[in-house]
């Protein structure tokens, strides 16, 4: 077979790996190669795979349908190379809490003893998964916009808020690329008052286990989580080990480091309004310095400035986003730093003991960065040269001996 792989970020270079594995002619196209236009490329070919990333409605896609050469999403061709082998699918989707809730759920079968693999939109792409007899598939709205056969035994919704207006056009079309997960679905996980038939949950749902992991809306994630998990068969002893365990994942609320009694919360992976707005919710109670912004995806800034309560004392804007984010916040004061080391010394110099310093931007990554992995990782590391800083700073060491001190009793 021909196939052509469009695409070569993470998804699309495992797709093309794995085909030519199998012995398959491949045939490369990427913005990097320049040939996104070239339409003889189709010639032959058999099968296209998509990357996530590439529209629906490029060229050469339109160009493909049109011949009649199937066009499939990286997790259909993952799905179709390991389901002959009985392996079993949990898929998750959702606009917010999909990596934390996979990454429970694997926790969750490797507590009941099973072999399970987490994959999909999470980090690791499904072709690359040679064998496993469990997967939590973590799946986006852009790879269900091409799937024609994908099946899994549970496929779980936890929750559908405006995102990725600018690729879908609008929501509803958001909307129907998400549902297509429960297309051919044994069992539905969804949520409670949503209108959805399914097994539903909510956050308020009696647990095993309290969850170690902070916020009401990870007690969604990890109500969503039961369900699926008691719906194939896992006890709940094993659900609430892996409850009271499980700390999170990098990027999302994570608590990275304390400088002086600051806290830094690196959320880099709040990449639309609905994430931030959880991680306001987290922080509701305590001071809180809040860096914004990143690139815009066609989300309105409004629902974010209407719940920026008084226990934020300070914002600072970076990236693209930042006009929209000033005049939707036109009511609060702001700061202009426009890169994320700026913003964070500005934060760092505002902040007192006992206070948070939150990065949890509301906006994509893509203006500045390759991902938000990447933008969470400077975030890490500018942190570390804080620590660093106070370490190598004599004066902070004595403040900080003198407030950890024990008075010496009278004789």
């Amino acid at each position: 077979m021909k196939a052509l792989v469009y695409g070569l970020a993470r998804s699309g270079g495992a797709a093309a790996a794995r085909l030519r594995a199998r012995g398959e002619e491949v045939v490369l196209v990427d913005r990097s190669l320049g040939n996104e236009d070239d339409l003889s490329l189709l010639r032959g070919v058999e099968l296209l795979v998509k990357s996530p990333g590439v529209p629906g409605e490029a060229p050469l896609l339109a160009a493909a349908r049109a011949r009649g050469i199937p066009v499939w999403s990286e997790l259909e061709l993952g799905w179709s190379l390991l389901a002959p082998s009985g392996t079993r699918f949990v898929a998750v989707t959702g606009t917010n809490g999909k990596s934390t809730t996979c990454e429970l759920l694997g926790a969750i079968l490797r507590c009941a003893g099973r072999d399970v693999v987490v994959a999909g939109n999470i980090g690791t792409p499904l072709s690359a998964v040679d064998e496993a007899r469990w997967v939590v598939c973590e799946v986006s709205s852009f790879q269900l916009e091409d799937v024609h056969r994908f099946a899994c035994e549970v496929a779980v919704l936890l929750n559908l808020e405006p995102d990725h207006l600018d690729r879908h056009g609008g929501f509803e079309a958001y909307r129907a690329a998400k549902l297509r997960i429960f297309e051919r679905a044994a069992v539905a996980v969804v949520p409670a008052g949503l209108g959805l038939e399914g097994i539903e949950f909510a956050p308020e749902d009696p647990l095993p286990a309290e969850p170690l992991m902070r916020g009401l809306h990870n007690r969604a994630n990890a109500a969503a989580a039961t369900a699926a998990a008691r719906a194939v068969g896992v006890a709940d002893e094993a659900i609430a080990e892996a409850l009271r365990s499980f700390p999170g994942i990098r990027h999302r609320l994570e608590a990275i480091g304390e400088v002086h009694g600051i806290r830094y919360v690196n959320d880099s992976k709040a990449t639309n309004v609905a994430a931030s707005l959880r991680a306001l919710a987290a922080y509701a109670g305590e001071p809180v310095h809040l860096i914004l912004g990143g690139a815009l995806k066609g989300e309105s800034f409004e629902p974010l400035a209407r719940a920026i309560g008084a226990n934020v004392r300070s914002i600072h804007l970076v990236g693209e986003a930042s006009a929209s984010l000033a005049a939707a916040l036109r009511d609060r004061e702001t700061s202009g730093d426009r890169t994320l080391s700026a913003a964070l010394q500005h934060a760092a110099a505002q902040a007192c003991a006992g206070e948070v310093v939150l990065l949890s931007p509301a906006c994509a990554s893509y203006d500045q960065y390759e991902n938000f992995e990447q933008r969470g990782e400077e975030f890490r590391e500018l942190v570390a040269a804080l620590e660093r800083a106070a370490l190598s700073d004599p004066r902070a060491r004595s403040r900080e001996d003198d407030e950890n001190a024990t008075p010496t009793r009278a004789a």
